[in-house]
Protein backbone atom coordinates (compact mmCIF):
# COMPACT_ATOMS: atom_id res chain seq x y z
CA UNK A 1 0.00 0.00 0.00
CA UNK A 2 1.22 3.52 -0.68
CA UNK A 3 2.60 5.73 2.24
CA UNK A 4 2.49 9.45 2.70
CA UNK A 5 4.38 9.06 5.95
CA UNK A 6 8.74 9.83 5.54
CA UNK A 7 9.15 7.39 7.56
CA UNK A 8 7.44 4.29 5.66
CA UNK A 9 8.60 3.29 2.30
CA UNK A 10 7.76 -0.18 0.32
CA UNK A 11 9.85 -1.90 -1.66
CA UNK A 12 8.66 -4.40 -3.58
CA UNK A 13 9.67 -7.96 -4.34
CA UNK A 14 7.90 -10.35 -6.50
CA UNK A 15 8.76 -13.83 -5.41
CA UNK A 16 9.49 -16.22 -8.41
CA UNK A 17 6.35 -18.41 -9.72
CA UNK A 18 6.42 -21.93 -7.92
CA UNK A 19 6.39 -23.79 -11.03
CA UNK A 20 9.70 -22.67 -11.77
CA UNK A 21 12.68 -24.88 -11.55
CA UNK A 22 14.47 -22.88 -8.25
CA UNK A 23 17.59 -23.98 -8.96
CA UNK A 24 17.43 -22.21 -12.02
CA UNK A 25 15.85 -19.11 -11.31
CA UNK A 26 17.41 -18.70 -7.76
CA UNK A 27 20.90 -18.76 -9.54
CA UNK A 28 19.88 -16.08 -12.05
CA UNK A 29 18.47 -13.92 -9.76
CA UNK A 30 21.96 -14.02 -7.60
CA UNK A 31 23.72 -13.20 -10.85
CA UNK A 32 21.39 -10.38 -11.66
CA UNK A 33 22.42 -8.82 -8.71
CA UNK A 34 26.25 -9.88 -8.31
CA UNK A 35 26.08 -7.82 -11.72
CA UNK A 36 24.30 -4.97 -10.23
CA UNK A 37 26.67 -4.68 -7.34
CA UNK A 38 29.96 -5.40 -9.82
CA UNK A 39 28.74 -2.86 -12.17
CA UNK A 40 27.70 -0.34 -9.55
CA UNK A 41 24.55 -0.06 -11.73
CA UNK A 42 21.99 2.65 -9.98
CA UNK A 43 18.76 1.53 -9.06
CA UNK A 44 16.85 4.93 -9.97
CA UNK A 45 15.82 7.19 -7.27
CA UNK A 46 12.70 5.77 -4.90
CA UNK A 47 9.22 6.53 -6.27
CA UNK A 48 6.81 7.98 -3.91
CA UNK A 49 4.02 8.58 -5.91
CA UNK A 50 1.23 6.03 -6.39
CA UNK A 51 1.84 5.20 -10.39
CA UNK A 52 -1.94 4.47 -10.42
CA UNK A 53 -2.48 7.96 -10.09
CA UNK A 54 0.21 9.13 -12.60
CA UNK A 55 -0.07 11.52 -14.94
CA UNK A 56 0.30 9.47 -18.14
CA UNK A 57 3.30 12.24 -19.44
CA UNK A 58 5.25 11.19 -16.17
CA UNK A 59 4.28 7.64 -15.55
CA UNK A 60 5.96 7.41 -19.68
CA UNK A 61 8.90 8.22 -17.79
CA UNK A 62 9.18 5.19 -15.88
CA UNK A 63 11.14 2.28 -16.65
CA UNK A 64 8.93 -0.81 -17.71
CA UNK A 65 10.10 -4.52 -17.10
CA UNK A 66 8.57 -6.40 -20.14
CA UNK A 67 4.73 -7.24 -20.01
CA UNK A 68 4.91 -10.64 -21.69
CA UNK A 69 6.75 -13.79 -21.77
CA UNK A 70 7.69 -13.20 -25.69
CA UNK A 71 9.70 -9.47 -24.51
CA UNK A 72 10.93 -11.29 -21.64
CA UNK A 73 12.46 -13.87 -24.15
CA UNK A 74 13.94 -11.11 -26.50
CA UNK A 75 15.53 -8.98 -23.62
CA UNK A 76 16.86 -11.84 -22.44
CA UNK A 77 18.53 -12.88 -25.85
CA UNK A 78 19.79 -9.23 -25.99
CA UNK A 79 20.97 -9.47 -22.47
CA UNK A 80 22.35 -12.48 -20.88
CA UNK A 81 26.31 -11.63 -20.60
CA UNK A 82 25.75 -11.28 -16.75
CA UNK A 83 24.27 -15.24 -16.20
CA UNK A 84 27.20 -16.58 -18.03
CA UNK A 85 29.56 -15.54 -15.98
CA UNK A 86 31.96 -18.23 -14.38
CA UNK A 87 29.95 -20.20 -16.07
CA UNK A 88 26.90 -20.25 -13.93
CA UNK A 89 25.02 -20.50 -17.23
CA UNK A 90 26.07 -21.84 -20.81
CA UNK A 91 25.16 -19.50 -23.76
CA UNK A 92 23.77 -22.90 -25.30
CA UNK A 93 21.25 -23.49 -22.16
CA UNK A 94 19.86 -19.66 -22.11
CA UNK A 95 19.43 -20.57 -26.51
CA UNK A 96 18.11 -23.72 -25.66
CA UNK A 97 15.54 -22.38 -23.19
CA UNK A 98 14.65 -19.53 -25.07
CA UNK A 99 14.01 -21.28 -27.99
CA UNK A 100 12.00 -23.92 -25.74
CA UNK A 101 9.94 -21.28 -24.52
CA UNK A 102 9.21 -19.52 -27.83
CA UNK A 103 7.95 -22.69 -29.62
CA UNK A 104 6.30 -24.68 -26.72
CA UNK A 105 4.81 -21.03 -24.94
CA UNK A 106 4.44 -18.10 -27.32
CA UNK A 107 4.02 -19.85 -30.30
CA UNK A 108 1.73 -22.05 -29.29
CA UNK A 109 -0.26 -19.39 -27.58
CA UNK A 110 -0.10 -16.83 -30.61
CA UNK A 111 -1.42 -19.52 -32.97
CA UNK A 112 -4.94 -20.40 -30.73
CA UNK A 113 -7.75 -17.75 -30.16
CA UNK A 114 -7.63 -16.86 -26.63
CA UNK A 115 -10.85 -17.31 -24.79
CA UNK A 116 -11.39 -13.15 -24.55
CA UNK A 117 -11.47 -13.54 -28.05
CA UNK A 118 -14.36 -16.10 -27.84
CA UNK A 119 -16.40 -14.11 -25.33
CA UNK A 120 -16.29 -10.37 -27.85
CA UNK A 121 -16.53 -12.38 -31.27
CA UNK A 122 -18.53 -15.66 -30.54
CA UNK A 123 -21.45 -14.34 -27.80
CA UNK A 124 -23.08 -12.61 -30.41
Amino acid sequence: MYSTSPKAKRLEFRCPDPSCNPYLTFSAMLMAAVDGIQNKLDPGKPLDVNIYDMEPEHAKEIAQTPGSLAESLAALRKDHGFLTKNEVFTSDVIDTWIDYKTSAEVDAIRLRPHPYEFMLYYDI
